[in-house]
């Protein structure tokens, strides 16, 4: 895999993740499509890694970092999302609008 074609990649998934979290209505679509922009943005930063510094231990680590935010971003936004739906049966996003502050 060259250079090129990983940051395709990374941009491929960072642009339909995009489409996918400003074209839904539903929670659980957009936690979706906002995964994939996450997993673009570590493909990408990966990319840069293996390429510009392999030998430096640090990309690795921030890498890491990445995906356990991101694990963790997915586990607290299902659980508010079942939270949500459980409490008040809300699972499309206009729907939530009276919990505005």
């Amino acid at each position: 895999m060259t250079f090129h074609l990983l940051l395709v990649l990374a941009a491929g998934l960072f642009s339909t993740g995009l489409f996918g979290a400003l074209s839904q209505q539903s929670v659980v679509m957009i936690m979706m499509g906002i995964e994939l922009m996450i997993g673009g943005v570590v493909v990408a930063a990966a990319d840069f890694w293996h390429f510009l510094s392999p030998a430096a231990g640090g990309g690795q680590v921030v890498i890491v970092a990445a995906v356990v935010a991101m694990a963790v971003e997915m586990a607290m936004g299902f659980a508010v999302t079942t939270a949500l739906y459980r409490a008040r049966r809300i699972d499309m996003t206009d729907m939530a609008e009276d919990l505005k502050g």
